[in-house]
């Protein structure tokens, strides 16, 4: 009877403890409850917009981070508050590992307009989800935020070129109304531009909205705009690039030249623009002198105002006018702007870059405009037509110091002296009776056409000898000086206007005057002191060269030059 006891005992606690072994295992098996690091209500979507005493019926999706994949139930509904009369309900859903959403289906009808607030809990989180009840009628367009800073705009903007463009500004927290189009809000920083609100539906929750750039940026920088929308403000920035160099490597002759114009034209502001650019009159083009008067007796801007692209671009448009020829041209033209610098070093009131450019007109191919450049003892006037030179004159040269000189460690050969040499070689080969039929009493401290003067005529007589008097060599040497001057435009223009020249030579003159200590046969013996006096007078060509007492220099003399044309200075003003 006691083993029998005994064994029942022994059967109870092996029953036992396989039913507690087998609890132990019911527990550590069991399902994982699902779980999320973070709950983000603040961007959570709308699939519609709610309005007061209207039924509603939509789903809210709010984004959720580090879920552990874990299967959820639906849960039970959550009363909102503030606004009433709605509920949000989780829909059940798998989450993800890692970043996702869950879904709330949101129903009921809204007591009133305002915020209807639902405390939701999750996987261990809690935040507070809000949708916007709008008035009866009411539409208005709210958002929680906009970022200019993601803005993305369409195309790319230029200094001084009409821009049109979109620009897309996210935001988030939309409420899904309609807006309509905004009124046009002005560019600062950069001015001249203009970005409108185009016209659109928000989204329930993320998107971006639209403006509408245009207009023409007046320089390169940050063009910014205040907007304000939905409630949300933020600064929208555009960058207006500086222009790029055109290609104007195709083109050629005036072609080249007005490509250059426009494409320095596209260097500078509105304002510089207006000033560059002025009215084709004779008032204006007459406005040129020897002076180191700056603008205060010129048209256009001063180099000294122009960046370096800017002066860049300017120079290209002379050179391209001018010609490269060595000794002529821009070549003279840069020499004697650096004189002026080297005068600079110990006088007031001198540089190159007092020196200007201005066009009169508007460059083109197919119009009349015309172009100037210079400065101190240096001036240019050439008009164009209908995409051909017309006029390269009035000219006006000079130089002090004569000879070379060294500014900022480069010597420069001195400018005028090939016109210095030319007209010693023309006087040098004349015979001693031809030099005593040009010789003329007048004594002269400049040149009688002056630069600067709006009322000098030239003379109705002609003094000297005619070139057709001369022998061949003199009569071929008196083209050679001539070439000097014409020589300082393109390489085109010049053969054009030399040939018209020559066809005239026969009845041209020239004459001189003081020149005391000159002799026939001795080409350096001519233009040595001051008053010493050249001119070639012809039916169209005139062309003076004067030796002066130096100003800044004085123990030197320097030169006075100076061509005109009787028929063609300020052509058809």
């Amino acid at each position: 009877m006691k083993q029998k006891i005994l064994l029942a005992l022994i059967l109870s606690v092996i029953t036992m403890m396989i039913f507690i072994t087998c609890r132990k295992d019911d527990t550590t098996g069991g399902t994982t409850s699902a779980s999320v690091s973070a709950l983000n209500c603040s961007s959570a979507a709308f699939s519609a917009t709610a309005t007061i005493n209207v039924a509603y019926a939509a789903t809210a999706t709010v984004p959720y981070t580090g879920g552990n994949g874990v299967s959820y139930a639906a849960g039970a509904a959550v009363s909102s508050a503030g606004v009433t009369g709605l509920t949000a309900t989780l829909a059940a859903g798998t989450l993800a590992n890692g970043a996702g959403s869950l879904s709330y289906t949101i129903s009921g009808t809204p007591a009133s307009s305002g915020t209807a607030s639902f405390t939701i809990s999750f996987g261990g989180q809690s935040c507070t989800l809000a949708l916007t009840v709008n008035a009866a009628g009411s539409s208005s367009a709210t958002v929680t935020a906009l970022t200019c800073a993601s803005a993305t705009v369409s195309s790319s903007a230029t200094i001084n070129t009409a821009f049109t463009g979109t620009a897309q500004v996210p935001y988030t927290g939309g409420n899904g109304a309609a807006y309509t189009a905004g009124t046009a809000i002005s560019s600062t920083g950069v001015t001249g531009l203009t970005a409108t609100l185009a016209a659109g539906t928000l989204a329930n929750g993320s998107g971006n909205i639209t403006y509408n750039i245009s207009g023409t940026p007046t320089s390169s920088g940050t063009a910014s705009f205040a907007i304000s929308f939905g409630g949300q403000s933020c600064t929208l920035a555009l960058t207006v690039n500086t222009a790029s160099t055109a290609d104007c490597s195709s083109s050629t002759g005036v072609a080249k030249v007005v490509c250059l114009a426009n494409a320095f034209l596209t260097t500078l502001t509105s304002t510089q623009q207006s000033s560059v650019v002025l009215t084709l009159n004779l008032a204006n083009a007459k406005r040129w002198s020897n002076l180191p008067c700056g603008l205060s007796c010129r048209n256009g801007l001063l180099f000294s105002s122009l960046t370096t692209a800017q002066q860049n671009a300017a120079i290209a448009v002379i050179q391209a006018a001018s010609g490269t020829t060595s000794g002529n041209g821009y070549d003279e033209f840069n020499q004697i702007r650096k004189a002026d610098s080297y005068l600079g070093q110990s006088a007031n009131g001198y540089s190159e870059g007092n020196y200007v450019i201005a066009f009169l007109g508007t460059p083109s191919t197919t119009g009349k405009w015309m172009l100037q450049f210079g400065g101190h003892h240096y001036a240019q006037n050439i008009t164009y037509d209908g995409g051909v030179v017309t006029s390269i004159t009035p000219l006006h040269e000079a130089v002090e110091p004569k000879g070379s000189f060294t500014y900022s460690g480069t010597t420069y050969s001195g400018p005028i002296e090939s016109e210095l040499t030319a007209m010693q070689q023309m006087l040098g080969s004349f015979t001693s009776a031809e030099l005593s039929s040009a010789k003329i009493s007048t004594t002269f401290s400049d040149c009688l056409m002056v630069p600067g003067s709006t009322t000098n005529t030239f003379p109705s007589t002609k003094q000297g000898i005619k070139v057709s008097n001369l022998a061949a060599t003199a009569q071929a040497k008196v083209l050679a000086a001539i070439a000097e001057w014409v020589n300082d435009v393109d390489a085109a223009t010049a053969a054009s206007f030399l040939t018209t020249y020559q066809n005239e030579l026969a009845n041209t003159y020239v004459c001189y005057a003081s020149n005391t200590s000159a002799t026939a046969g001795s080409p350096t013996s001519f233009l040595k002191a001051n008053t010493d006096y050249v001119r070639i007078d012809g039916p169209s060509v005139w062309i003076e060269f004067v030796c002066q007492n130096g100003v800044v220099i004085s123990n030197q003399i320097h030169y006075h030059t100076v061509m005109r044309d009787h028929s063609r200075d300020y052509i058809g003003l």
